[in-house]
């Protein structure tokens, strides 16, 4: 670091910080206010509070400074609890993401069991049941359809279609209390 020789720069810098640290202790009843009341909470207030005259200095030590008034920082300040808000929403976001997403890789195996299940307990059942079921929920025919297919009543196809669910629901239950 080269030895500095010009005492008025020396001179300007003491000057300037003295400037600063009046400004500080001036300024930081009103910028701590000002963010102490639209955050509500202290310690936060405090942590921005100390970004913002953080900030303050490093404008100062850059090239072509502002003019740093106690309106100035409550101007950083308001970006600063902006910058905050903006923080916080998104770390809202991400744990209501987080706690809404499965906790870990799904095991395609608790599927493929289910599904041995299913075709174990339709198998089981008798074949009116068993083809309303199939073409209702495997194949995906509106019941209007399924009632055409079986050449049934649309009425008559949802009372059959209810009470096939029923005894598969009934089955499904049954074949689950023999597994375990």
């Amino acid at each position: 670091m080269p030895a500095r020789n010009d005492n008025t720069a020396v001179g300007e810098a003491e000057d300037q910080g003295a400037a600063m640290l009046s400004l500080y202790e001036r300024a930081l009843p009103v910028v701590f206010g000002y963010l102490a009341d639209r955050c509500g909470d202290r310690a936060t207030a405090e942590d921005l509070t100390s970004e913002t005259f953080l900030a303050a200095v490093a404008a100062v030590k850059a090239p072509g400074p502002p003019a740093v008034s106690i309106a100035w920082l409550v101007g950083v300040a308001r970006h600063k609890l902006v910058d905050h808000w903006r923080r916080r929403g998104r770390h809202d976001r991400l744990v209501d993401r987080a706690a809404t997403e499965v906790t870990g890789p799904e095991d395609p195996w608790e599927h493929e069991l289910d599904r041995l299940r299913s075709d174990a307990v339709l198998a089981g059942l008798g074949g009116h049941h068993r083809a309303v079921l199939t073409l209702r929920y495997v194949d995906g025919l509106p019941v209007g359809e399924v009632a055409e297919v079986l050449d049934r009543s649309v009425h008559a196809t949802e009372a059959l279609l209810s009470r096939a669910k029923a005894a598969f629901r009934r089955a499904y239950v049954v074949e689950g209390a023999d597994d375990a």
